[in-house]
């Protein structure tokens, strides 16, 4: 366990960023948090952390700031979402090589000793992703080179970074390839929101406006492995704590339909079977993507715990009461 330690989150104020927040206090650690967003919109916000509000990491001055007399750095921080956003989107997601390049220096400069960057599955090959239910992508099954455009390259490039400024530098770096993480205390709405999430207020909104009917991008069948963002925290310690320096899959194995997913979300917000309009000229991803957990088991000593169906019941649940409050102010970042 990573204990009294000075350690910089950046992309703090995001989803996974917040949860990792909170862990860290938790486990003793001294946190300075930095992210883009203003305080107001941040997803979790501690005050026993020291927080840098609206700081833009693209900035390479705020990145030797707050990265001055720090131990270890997270990096988190990513112009990203689901695939409504990311395909929309690539030189926005790309832009975010500059977060990773400008920590990178900072972190050389300042003598961190231990850096981590969240990089993703869209960094797979794409032509391996052109099926339902496909066997697990292995992380050597990133290359040659053609992962997701725009989003995917960024990260892929990220990562070559990383190893270079290692090889280089002797910063010690680690990788994790997340594999669609979801839970509470993330994007729900307004464009950013993964297929979790999003199907997960589709279906509550049912509910509550006592209708039958819910809307689906592309038609249902496409296939995805989901974490649920406990593991996914757990997961990434193991990893920063190893003595592994390349990339490793931190996700699950338990591959599901979009349908199946809704039907999942169904039986758990006890709804009668809702009707599906599929809208097929939506943004739909790959065909197929799952994780193979194989490495991660073997030099991590790590596998997920949570089944998706619990998972998906404490994410719903958390949206459901949200749609219930008061949404009379919308969040802008929901959509940035």
């Amino acid at each position: 366990m990573i204990k009294d330690k000075k350690i910089l989150i950046v992309g703090a104020g995001g989803f996974i960023g917040g949860h990792l927040v909170n862990r860290l206090l938790r486990d003793g650690n001294s946190i300075v948090a930095t992210d883009i967003k203003p305080k107001e919109y941040w997803f979790q916000d501690f005050d026993n952390a020291e927080n840098y509000y609206a700081t833009d990491m693209k900035d390479i001055s705020n990145c030797r700031k707050v990265a001055t007399g720090v131990d270890y750095v997270f990096n988190m921080a990513c112009n990203m979402g689901g695939m409504g956003f990311i395909e929309n989107n690539k030189a926005e997601c790309m832009l975010s090589v500059l977060i990773n390049t400008n920590l990178l220096i900072a972190c050389n400069e300042n003598k961190v000793q231990r850096y981590f960057f969240s990089s993703s599955a869209c960094a797979y090959n794409e032509t391996m992703q052109q099926d339902v239910f496909i066997k697990g992508l292995k992380e050597e099954d990133a290359y040659p080179a053609q992962p997701q455009d725009g989003y995917g390259w960024e990260k892929l490039f990220s990562e070559r970074m990383c190893r270079h400024f290692q090889e280089d530098y002797g910063l010690e770096v680690r990788v994790a390839r997340y594999h669609n993480i979801y839970g509470p205390f993330g994007t729900y709405d307004g464009g950013r929101e993964k297929a979790p999430a999003a199907l997960s207020r589709k279906v509550a909104q049912s509910k509550i406006n006592k209708t039958n009917n819910i809307e689906v991008w592309g038609d249902g069948k496409q296939t995805r492995t989901f974490l649920y963002v406990d593991d996914c925290i757990e997961g990434t310690l193991k990893l920063f704590e190893s003595e592994y320096s390349d990339p490793v899959n931190i996700g699950s194995d338990e591959q599901v339909s979009i349908n199946q997913m809704i039907e999942i979300i169904e039986e758990i917000s006890n709804v009668d079977t809702l009707k599906r309009e599929y809208q097929l000229d939506k943004p739909k991803g790959v065909r197929g993507r799952s994780s193979n957990n194989d490495l991660a088991k073997k030099v991590l000593n790590w596998s997920y715990e949570l089944s998706l169906k619990d998972g998906l019941t404490k994410t719903y649940n958390w949206i459901y009461f949200e749609l219930k409050k008061d949404k009379s102010n919308i969040n802008p970042f929901t959509k940035s």
